[in-house]
Order: C-alpha cells, then sequence, then structure tokens
C-alpha cells in the first residue's frame, strides 16, 4: 500500500501543481475585468444578504490516510464553534464530496442536499461540471446565499492545511487571497509570489467583443469550475501524501514490531532448549 501510495502522490502531486498557473491566470483576468467600470455582474458575482448558508466538506472515500479527515473535520467543527453556529438550524444545508464526509454528515443528523462520492484521482476539467452545476443552481435559485467550502491544499508530502475558504459569491477578493496562500514561498511555483504584476492595479483598457458583461457572464460558472477542480486535485494530492506517510509509518512500525518478537521468539527458544538440557541432565544424574 506504501508503493501504490507513493505511485499516486507522485501523480496526483503533479497534477495539482500543473494546475495553479491556469488558476492564477483566470483569476487576473476576472480581476481585470471586474474592475471596469458600468459592467452589470452576473448573478454569481454579485453579494446579497447571506440568510442561508452551505457548507461544503471535502474528505477521502477511504480510511487509512492518518489525520487526513479527520484535520478536514476539525477544521469544520472548529468554525462552527467560533461562529457560534447550530448546524441543524434548517437556514444550514451540507454538500459531501467523499465517502466519509458523507458519513459523517449523515451521523450528525444534517440537511445533506448533495453528495459526490467516488471523484476519481484521475479527475479532468469536466468531471467538476456536476458538482458547479449544482451549486451553481442552488445559488441562482436562492437555496442558499453563500458556499463555504472545506477542504486540505498541498504544501508538502509531509504538510497538508485544512483550510476554509468562501466558494460563493464568487468575488475577486476572496479568490486572491485563497490564490495568496496556495502561491508557494520557495521553489516550483514560487515566482508568483515574487512577481510585483501578478495582482498589481492594471490600468488597462480592453476591447471586449461581444460585450464585457456577457464574457463576465460566461467566465463566472467557468472559475467556478476551475476552483472546484483546483480543490480537488489539491485534496488529491494531500490525501495520497498522508497516506503514503501513514503507509511508512506503519511499515516501519511493523518492522520494529517483528523485530522485538522475534527478540522475544528466540529468547524463548533458548529458554525452552534450556530447560530440555537441564532435564536430560538431570535425568542421566538420577538414572547413575
Amino acid at each position: 500500500m506504501e508503493l501504490v501510495a507513493a505511485t499516486k502522490m507522485r501523480r496526483s502531486q503533479e497534477a495539482a501543481l500543473n494546475s495553479r498557473p491556469y488558476a492564477y491566470a483566470a483569476l487576473e483576468l476576472l480581476g481585470l475585468l471586474s474592475k471596469m467600470e458600468d459592467v452589470p455582474m452576473p448573478e454569481l458575482l454579485k453579494a446579497r444578504p447571506v440568510e442561508k448558508t452551505a457548507f461544503l466538506l471535502m474528505t477521502s472515500d477511504k480510511g487509512l490516510a492518518g489525520s487526513f479527515n479527520g484535520a478536514v473535520i476539525r477544521r469544520f467543527e472548529s468554525y462552527i464553534r467560533e461562529n457560534g453556529i447550530d448546524i441543524h438550524d434548517p437556514r444550514y444545508s451540507f454538500v459531501a464530496i467523499g465517502q466519509k464526509a458523507k458519513t459523517y454528515l449523515e451521523r450528525k443528523g444534517v440537511n445533506v442536499i448533495l453528495a459526490f462520492i467516488r471523484v476519481g484521482d484521475l479527475m479532468k476539467m469536466k468531471d467538476a461540471d456536476p458538482i458547479a452545476s449544482a451549486l451553481i443552481e442552488g445559488y441562482v435559485n436562492h437555496e442558499f446565499d453563500s458556499v463555504m467550502a472545506f477542504f486540505t491544499t498541498f504544501v508538502t508530502a509531509l504538510r497538508q492545511d485544512a483550510v476554509v475558504r468562501e466558494f460563493l459569491p464568487i468575488s475577486y477578493e476572496k479568490i486572491k487571497e485563497s490564490i495568496e496562500e496556495t502561491i508557494p514561498r520557495a521553489g516550483r511555483y514560487s515566482e508568483y509570489a515574487k512577481s510585483e504584476s501578478f495582482f498589481d492595479e492594471k490600468d488597462l483598457k480592453f476591447i471586449i467583443e461581444p460585450a464585457p458583461a456577457q464574457v463576465l457572464a460566461e467566465l463566472a460558472p467557468q472559475l467556478l469550475k476551475i476552483r472546484i477542480y483546483h480543490m480537488i486535485l489539491e485534496a488529491n494530492a494531500s490525501e495520497h501524501s498522508a497516506r503514503r506517510v501513514a503507509m511508512k509509518n506503519a511499515s516501519d512500525n511493523a518492522s520494529d514490531l517483528g523485530e522485538t518478537l522475534n527478540v522475544v521468539y528466540n529468547k524463548q527458544r533458548q529458554a525452552a532448549i534450556t530447560n530440555q538440557i537441564i532435564e536430560v541432565t538431570s535425568g542421566t544424574t538420577a538414572v547413575n
């Protein structure tokens, strides 16, 4: 299992890291367009009074991943405790991605409106469509006014951070904040953190066809899908990294236990042989 997890870890890390530049570029485009004056914003970009909130929990389908799933659940419980949220209040609904999240929410007896199981490791962009479409439909139909997502971001093979992000409504400031936290400060793709122009205010003039409003209306759902896709890739990389470490620790513990048991076995075997020799010697002495 350690070897399988290591193989999946390398593949999922590569996918997560390679998706980051695309997310950064989409964010910059959104920021530039959303700052244009006299452009009507689509529904997904409009903030409104929050009366209903949907909480999205992203975990794995399987266990044996160390503290991976527990970290997400603890982050969620910490959030609701700090904000005094009654999860059984009808104003709150829940979306589960992963069997562990679904089982946890069902055990809590809360209103699970959507559940997505077996979101694959080899996920493609189109595979995020059902999740994005369901969230967009719920937001547009006023089933909820905000979506808060709890998931795990990949930092290194030994570190994965459980975080909370606001997915809806889509805002430049919120996405900027989450992307800045995702950009590594060293190593691969760290140039985005060092770039002076990436998040700078830009006074650029665009000629947009057919119209800025139509471009934003098309871009907003795509941006949400990009965020969901990127979230799942980050969570998959974190899951396999955590499972690889957990299986390595299990292998090391099993080796240590095997060595300990081998010593105990040899001692007991030697004691049994010694007792048999003593019995034979004692018997011979008695006969003579």
